[in-house]
């Protein structure tokens, strides 16, 4: 049994909560979030599903200090900015996480983390459903194998009616959001990109359109791999109702399309048809969480690959301020 706590339980972590209640070997022992409403939300769908209701904190704090000792691990969905303090916590408190994406919002908290995952040795994971996806492990697996050939190219592209639908939201706050639609949603295209890519960027060039809002709204960019391949990201925030995304990796004998969430994905080698295979993605981030906690598997989405995420959106945010400059990408050194 899974004794785990939640910290910031909003329409994420709801979501997550009525697949995890279906799990036998999974409770949702505590939760700690600041809004009395959603923490009436989530305990009632514990309730719902038959599981005992979650002891209610107002605080990470609180929940860690009371709760810590009855815990194993804790799964953090709170507004972005807030997510390097929450993690840090889990950590210090001797708990293993499963942390909502994007991992953090600077290359200094990054590090932060990657330094105190090491001192502690607790498991982090990052809750990208692409970055957890077994197509997405698949995938990897057999380019390193050599199946397809070189990588030659990647064309990643994501959209949503996002502009509308968090109108007035946190999300919309720079302040507290970390960025716009493309470190949001488009974190998971960046961040699925980074893995199947399997290469540090090493430049870039970037433009974002705010289209009246206070953050990114479209973002474009164009960038090149330490192994020679070109990556171009295209996000697009001010959609009609809905979201998808569609990711080409062009390799030399190979072109394989896959979406961001990992839920989809079509293969061709040597130029033979391509079949569409699917995969379930609200319910396997805690099998895959569960997986690698015990040891059946190891770490798909790690805090390694989140600093070359945060090193990726730094040189787009500085090459966007500077009008489409050059920038050039320190490489991560975990």
């Amino acid at each position: 049994m899974l004794r785990l706590g939640i910290i910031g339980a909003g329409l994420k972590a709801a979501e997550y909560a009525r697949g995890w209640t279906a799990m036998p070997d999974v409770q949702i022992a505590a939760l700690a979030e600041v809004d009395p409403a959603s923490r009436q939300r989530l305990s009632d769908i514990c309730a719902a599903a038959g599981r005992p209701r979650p002891a209610e904190y107002a605080s990470d704090k609180a929940m860690l200090e009371v709760e810590a000792g009855r815990l194993d691990a804790v799964y953090v969905a709170t507004p972005h900015v807030f997510h390097a303090a929450n993690a840090l916590a889990v950590i210090d408190a001797g708990l293993d996480l499963l942390l909502e994406k994007p991992m953090v919002t600077t290359v200094a908290e990054a590090l932060s983390l990657a330094e105190a995952e090491k001192r502690s040795a607790r498991i982090i994971v990052i809750a990208y459903q692409g970055g957890l996806s077994p197509l997405i492990h698949d995938t990897i697996a057999r380019a390193r194998r050599g199946e397809f050939g070189d990588l030659v190219s990647v064309s990643a592209s994501i959209w949503e009616g996002w502009a509308k639908s968090y109108a007035g939201q946190w999300k919309q706050k720079p302040s507290i959001s970390g960025g716009g639609f493309m470190f949001d949603t488009g974190a998971h295209m960046m961040n699925t990109v980074c893995i199947l890519a399997d290469a540090e960027f090493v430049r870039l060039s970037a433009f974002t359109n705010n289209r009246g809002l206070e953050v990114d709204l479209v973002c474009a960019v164009a960038a090149r791999l330490s192994n020679g391949a070109l990556v171009t990201f295209n996000a697009a925030g001010d959609g009609p109702p809905g979201c998808a995304s569609a990711i080409s990796l062009f390799y030399s004998n190979a072109l394989v399309r896959i979406d961001a969430w990992g839920a989809w994905r079509e293969i061709a080698v040597g130029g033979g048809a391509a079949i569409r295979e699917v995969n379930e993605i609200v319910d396997t981030p805690m099998h895959t969480f569960k997986a690698v906690r015990e040891g059946r598997m190891s770490n798909p989405s790690t805090v390694t690959n989140g600093v070359r995420f945060a090193r990726l959106w730094d040189a787009i945010k500085a090459s966007a301020a500077g009008d489409g400059k050059s920038i050039a990408i320190e490489a991560s050194a975990n």
